[in-house]
């Protein structure tokens, strides 16, 4: 089968090539940046992609590729990171300006890039997807300049003398226009590579996976009823023996209102023999007493899942089952748990750097059978595993549910008003037909009072934030244009409805430079 092979040098979007590229149809294999082009690896490869990178590329122990990697007779891409460092060590200038660029930015094409392949089809003019701070300053030896941002600075590049390209911006993010054009202007015009991937064979590959490490042991998946879990879930229940497999949901007290209903209700369709609720409400509030620092609320909450875990275990008497989580790879990407050494956290995810997980993960008893996917590409399994439309298209809730967004310590008392205020804004949303428009929406209690009139009294009340944000992936968002009266009609209903809160704000900003939760 052929295959695109995709140096990562730590970037938060390397995955997102990859996905990207089997949507096309073709194989991705992702392997750190310093990779040897061995013989395995370069087996029906037909074309390598240079990542970007969190480093500069003038930085001392900044990362690069194999000396031997670049002498292999393909095709190259380089993106971000990858054009840089390729400039750099060509005798050209990498330098950081005042002047960044993060976000959409208009490229215009060069006159000869009309006759470039891999800008065939494009528009002189589009909108691209920046993330950098270094820029281009001067082309290294034997590249030449084919398109520039607004800003002037050099945003694509063909070199004259081998089959090199190489792109400032990102064309794998969805607000990239024409990103998908261009990779398959490099995959199937310039690499010729031929189709053979699909979900399907994703799915196909996994089980055989699962099978060989688990074999007859017993797992125990951590499920919280949302999309990630749930297709977890139902994977497995398809791969092994139905007495294998313990579904364990743990009603932490971080759950929106009606949630634990509604989730027992969907997992009890599921077919699993064995299906665990435990009610530990109390030990999770009583462990998060007097924390506001959000890293350290998701570690606790992450290792309070495998402390109750754990005592589950005992209880159902399976000490040698593996512990199974519905992980995606946003969620390690995140956590600085990319393929390669050269990522840097974003914020921990309660299921990827708690010190329980990452004993569990060293041991080689954790199973994450979606850690190399993306939300879409799950809900697209789901779809495959025969999971219901209610199910596949639920927005995505965080495994530390509501302890990440409230601001500052969680209590009890918070918890019952986040509760009520986002029960209010999901169910105007489904009310006004937004709901199935919006990728993902939700609420955050902000640590602050305000002061506001009731009636004629003063009074001082907490401030809510409401998120709304479209995207493909959630690598990459923007903020959901509301109409102003279903804003003005949404405030006015939360404030009405809920006397604790006496302000409602909007967020407004895209991913990046914010992340989509606020912890």
């Amino acid at each position: 089968m052929d295959k695109i092979v995709i140096l990562d040098f730590g970037s938060q979007y390397t995955q997102l090539i990859g996905r990207r590229i089997r949507e096309l149809g073709v194989y991705s294999e992702i392997v750190p940046g310093d990779a040897a082009p061995s013989a395995a690896l370069m087996k029906e490869c037909r074309g390598i992609v240079l990542s970007g990178s969190p480093f500069s590329a003038w930085q001392e122990g900044s990362p690069s590729p194999h000396p031997d990697m670049l002498t292999a007779d393909v095709p190259v891409l380089a993106i971000c990171y990858g054009i840089q460092w390729l400039t750099l060590h060509s005798g050209g200038a990498v330098e950081r300006l005042a002047a960044r660029e993060y976000g959409p930015m208009p490229v215009k094409l060069d006159p000869e890039a009309a006759e470039d392949r891999l800008c065939a089809g494009l528009p002189e003019c589009f909108v691209s997807w920046m993330s950098h701070g270094d820029s281009i300053v001067t082309p290294g030896e034997g590249w030449k300049v084919i398109g520039r941002s607004e800003s002037g600075v050099p945003a694509i590049l063909v070199h004259e003398h081998r089959p090199w390209w190489g792109l400032q911006f990102h064309p794998e993010v969805s607000h990239c226009e024409f990103g998908m054009d261009i990779l398959s202007n490099f995959v199937f015009g310039i690499c010729a590579s031929q189709k053979g991937w699909s979900m399907d064979t994703y799915l196909e590959e996994q089980v055989q996976v699962l099978r060989a490490k688990v074999g007859m042991s017993p797992v125990l998946l951590l499920i919280s009823g949302g999309v990630d879990s749930t297709v977890a879930g139902a994977l497995l229940l398809r791969t092994l023996k139905p007495e294998q497999v313990y579904l364990l949901y743990i009603d932490t007290g971080l759950m929106r209102k009606a949630e634990n209903e509604e989730v027992m209700r969907n997992l009890s369709k599921l077919g699993a023999q064995h299906l665990e609720k435990v009610d530990a409400e109390a030990v999770f509030l009583r462990a998060l007493e007097g924390v506001s620092d959000p890293e350290a609320k998701r570690h606790i909450i992450g290792d309070m899942f495998v402390t109750v875990q754990q005592e589950a275990v005992e209880r159902l008497g399976i000490p040698d089952a593996f512990l199974a989580q519905g992980t995606l790879y946003t969620d390690l990407i995140e956590s600085g748990k990319g393929v390669g050494t050269k990522a840097q956290v974003i914020k921990s995810h309660h299921n990827v750097r708690s010190p329980l997980i990452e004993k569990k993960r060293a041991e080689g008893r954790l199973v994450e059978p979606l850690d190399r996917l993306y939300k879409d590409e799950v809900r697209a399994l789901g779809r495959v595993l025969g999971l219901p439309h209610e199910v596949v298209s639920r927005h995505p809730f965080p495994g530390p549910g509501l302890g990440v967004r409230i601001l500052g310590e969680v209590t009890r008392e918070k918890c019952d008003i986040l509760r009520e205020v986002d029960s209010i804004f999901i169910g105007e949303l489904r009310r006004r037909g937004l709901y199935e428009r919006i990728w993902q929406a939700f609420c955050v209690l902000l640590p602050v009072r305000s002061v506001g009139v009731t009636g004629d009294e003063r009074a001082y009340k907490y401030v809510v934030a409401m998120r709304a944000i479209t995207s493909e992936d959630g690598m990459t968002a923007q903020v959901y244009p509301f109409e102003a009266k279903d804003l003005f009609e949404i405030s006015a209903a939360i404030t009405n409805r809920v006397p604790q809160v006496g302000r409602v704000v909007y967020d407004v900003s895209s991913k990046p430079p914010a992340t989509i939760e606020w912890e």
